[in-house]
């Protein structure tokens, strides 16, 4: 990588890390992250697949009371790192290296726990430096140290991925040539898994009675070889747009019993 290349990514690992905890502009989603360093370095294509892999994962990670979900930042953006790296390297096959990247993107999230407790118990001095500062209505310092304390969030994503950059090519590359057949095949059926199986994380928190003949139905057409995302996309389009305006109807209706979910009403009789 080149010295731009290195400054790019440590910028956007640092917004990414930032990001984690001010949800704003989203530069820690995988798809935003994972997009952002294949384009720096020149591999978007890469990204963009690597990105919406994992984000099918994250999107059944989340923070629920005091349980927090593992690190959607680090496991992004080093795992982008890792697969750049694998490129770069000029004889690691795309698949192999875009499966191995998904693969250790769960243990990544997993070790990104203990950073995120580490900055967490760090920032509890700055909050009580907050407490004193706004004894004295010292603004200002409220404000430092409020940077200060995001700042450490985005170093916790930032750092990692400094020093990922600064590992060879060819030892990633070399790292992923000499795993046995097994050992890729077995890497490549991970990662789909993987991201199958976040998948059915987020189905776990959205099936309702009322949600579940759509799944079933968006399962039977996306087995339809004609179909293209395209026309999946409309279809569900219209099928959201049809169940809203049943629902409108039945809600306007006071009589027979209806409860404005037309589904639901269904399901109901049975």
């Amino acid at each position: 990588m080149s010295t731009i290349q290195i400054i790019l990514i440590f910028i956007i690992a640092f917004l990414a890390g930032m990001e984690g905890v001010l949800d704003q502009f989203q530069f820690h989603q995988p798809l935003v992250s994972a997009t952002l360093i294949g384009l720096v370095t020149g591999h978007l294509e890469a990204g963009i697949i690597l990105g919406g892999s994992l984000q099918l994962i994250a999107l059944g990670w989340a923070n629920v009371g005091a349980a927090i979900a593992p690190d959607v930042a680090l496991a992004s953006v080093a795992s982008a790192i890792i697969m750049v790296l694998g490129l770069e390297g000029g004889t690691a096959d795309l698949q192999t290296t875009i499966s191995t990247a998904i693969v250790l993107a769960i243990p990544l999230a997993v070790a990104g726990l203990f950073l995120t407790m580490l900055v967490r118990t760090i920032s509890i001095t700055l909050v009580h430096g907050m407490d004193k500062a706004a004894e004295t209505a010292n603004f200002k310092g409220i404000e430092m140290l409020t940077y200060a304390a995001a700042s450490l969030q985005g170093l916790r994503i930032a750092i990692p991925a400094l020093l990922l950059c600064f590992i060879s090519p060819e030892v990633v590359t070399n790292t992923l040539n000499s795993m046995p057949s097994w050992l890729a095949n077995g890497m490549s059926i991970g990662g789909g898994m993987v991201a199958a199986v976040g998948y059915a994380m987020v189905i776990n928190l959205m099936e309702t009675k009322e949600t579940w003949p759509f799944f079933a139905l968006g399962f039977v057409l996306s087995a339809i070889p004609q179909l293209t995302l395209i026309g999946l996309g409309v279809i569900g389009i219209s099928l959201a747009l049809i169940y809203t305006t049943l629902k409108r109807s039945g809600s306007n209706n006071n009589g027979g019993g209806n409860s404005g979910d037309p589904l639901g009403d269904i399901l109901n009789d049975y």
